[in-house]
């Protein structure tokens, strides 16, 4: 895209939404879906977020926000609920697990074996699977696996903006991601990665780490009070109420950060932040509605930032509004991270 450009500076904001996104649709239904398809959902998938205001109209009119976004979350529907049907076959013909909707399929597969030879008193014969799962239809799987992309698309987006933002602003970060991620890979930078190898990789998980405590993507999550809820000694939330907390002032609290304004990924390389922060990081929750796709992402984020690292150089061209935040269901940069990239030479 430099290239293009003539080598001038692009907002890359909507090229990570693009990547992060083609990312997610191969890691949930693997090849079932074109090259074509999912270049079609990571361009479309913008009208989706756009549709998601706090405040919308109860109807979805013509030609609104709304209505683009349902027309898009529609495709994208109907494009997963063909991939499942596909995984119900290969998988039943005991085809490899390639994503995770095979996973799932074929654990749904084994639960109705075991059934069927329940049923005939055959059971013993069978591994009885754990947990035992019904047989849901391709559209349910489909509803699944587009709550999955909606999860991961946003968030992994605002984090990628940020982080290639971060690391070009601070090259004492980027140089050391650089070392530990050639080093992991023997000198060789087009080497794959094991998982054990991405593990190993400890400064450029905590550069993940304290980049997600620095620019939370998520910053916000509405409720609504099915009760009513003190929130404090002298004011009570009304039943059916709308309540919006943040986890920004958690996550740079001073009594629990030093300088918590400044990115400094020692926090979590050689400090205490983990220990410290522990009840603070709200990241990605707490409690049973924790996020299920936190590893998924963190490591995501990691083997990114590393690969470019070893392939790439890449400039920050600041502007005034660098780092003012704009929100777009998550944060990212108000003008949209300005960047120049480069192949790198070895």
């Amino acid at each position: 895209m430099t290239k293009d450009a003539g080598g001038k500076p692009v907002p890359f904001m909507h090229e990570f939404r693009e990547v992060m996104c083609a990312v997610s649709c191969r890691t949930f239904v693997g090849h079932y879906i074109s090259d074509e398809a999912v270049t079609k959902i990571a361009e479309d998938y913008y009208l989706i977020t756009a549709a998601l205001e706090l405040v919308n109209l109860p109807v979805i009119l013509p030609y609104t926000k709304s209505w683009y976004g349902k027309k898009a979350a529609d495709m994208v529907l109907a494009e997963f609920s063909k991939c499942a049907a596909k995984s119900k076959v290969r998988m039943a013909a005991g085809g490899e697990v390639t994503c995770i909707m095979d996973a799932w399929v074929l654990s749904m597969i084994q639960s109705e074996r075991w059934r069927e030879a329940e049923e005939k008193g055959d059971g013993h014969t069978v591994e009885k699977p754990t947990p035992l799962l019904r047989m849901f239809n391709d559209y349910e799987i489909s509803q699944t696996i587009f709550t999955f992309l909606f999860a991961s698309q946003d968030a992994t987006s605002s984090a990628a903006t940020w982080l290639f933002q971060v690391t070009a602003q601070r090259p004492d970060v980027l140089d050391r991601v650089r070392e530990e991620n050639i080093k992991v890979r023997n000198g060789d930078p087009n080497a794959p990665i094991t998982m054990d190898q991405l593990e190993s990789l400890t400064y450029t998980r905590a550069v993940v780490r304290e980049l997600l405590r620095w620019r939370p993507p998520v910053i916000m999550v509405p409720y609504v009070t099915k009760k009513a809820f003190p929130l404090t000694e002298n004011y009570t939330v009304p039943k059916g109420s709308m309540l919006i907390p943040t986890t920004f002032m958690a996550l740079h609290d001073p009594e629990v950060y030093d300088n918590p304004s400044h990115f400094d990924p020692e926090r979590y390389y050689s400090g205490d932040a983990e220990e410290k922060g522990s009840k603070n990081y709200l990241v990605f929750g707490t409690g049973p509605h924790y996020c299920l796709g936190q590893v998924y992402a963190q490591l995501n984020l990691a083997l990114m930032i590393g690969k470019a690292s070893v392939m790439l150089d890449w400039k920050h061209h600041a502007t005034p509004k660098s780092e003012e935040i704009k929100v777009f269901a998550t944060i990212f940069p108000m003008d949209d991270c300005p960047l120049t990239f480069e192949e790198r030479k070895w």
